[in-house]
């Protein structure tokens, strides 16, 4: 039996992550943040001194990731990391590791052991095009750079943590123009998967879309 998969692809800050573990908690499918191999690559990576530009000491650090996901909360190598997954330097970070092609081939068969009955929910941007090529359902969610650097800036503000809007903004530039243009894996829409603007849509709108959408594809 063919595990279903509805994957959800699109720039950082586009609000995939949320639209995804809210669609994954409706269905009561299992959940796929791929981000966070990838910023715990990172992190892994700038614990040991490792430069996040060497890419066979990334490759080395992919392969023997050790991650434990739990009670909405991280570790690696035994030790909670949770908020520093989620911080500004780890989101730059992971945005770096990911264009080297040995990182995405370490990282691509833990992301597919996340298939699982009854279904999985995949978040990310290769989702669709390389990691469940076979995806039941295509979803490509956007906004646009104001919209998402005022939503990345509101995050790291109600943490307590100092941020300027036009950095934000410049490094959302330099990080679309990253995941379009790397030879591996690109971040792109495809034809088969449905556009998602969120730049003016309530989280709400967004996940009764992709809900509606999944009933259409089960109805045939």
């Amino acid at each position: 039996m063919t595990v279903p998969v509805i994957a959800i692809d699109g720039p950082s800050a586009s609000g995939k992550g949320t639209v995804a573990a809210r669609v994954a908690s409706e269905l009561g499918f299992h959940l796929l943040d791929s981000g966070a191999l990838y910023r715990l690559t990172a992190v892994a990576a700038m614990q040991a001194g490792i430069a996040l530009d060497d890419e066979a000491a990334l490759e080395v650090i992919a392969v023997s990731l050790n991650v434990r996901f739990a009670d909405s909360m991280t570790w690696l190598s035994g030790a909670e990391v949770s908020e520093q997954m989620r911080g500004e330097a780890a989101s730059v970070g992971a945005s770096k590791v990911a264009v080297f092609a040995g990182v995405r081939q370490a990282l691509l068969a833990r992301q597919q052991s996340f298939r699982r009955l009854p279904g999985l929910v995949a978040d990310g941007r290769d989702m669709g095009s390389v990691v469940f090529p076979d995806a039941t359902l295509k979803v490509f969610l956007t906004a646009s750079v104001e919209v998402r650097a005022q939503r990345r800036y509101k995050q790291l503000i109600e943490k307590g943590l100092s941020a300027n809007l036009e950095s934000l903004s410049q490094d959302l530039r330099e990080r679309d123009e990253r995941d379009r243009n790397r030879v591996c894996a690109p971040l792109v829409q495809l034809p088969d998967a449905i556009l998602l603007d969120t730049s003016s849509m309530p989280v709400n709108a967004a996940v009764q879309h992709v809900l509606d959408a999944w009933e259409k594809v089960k109805a045939g």
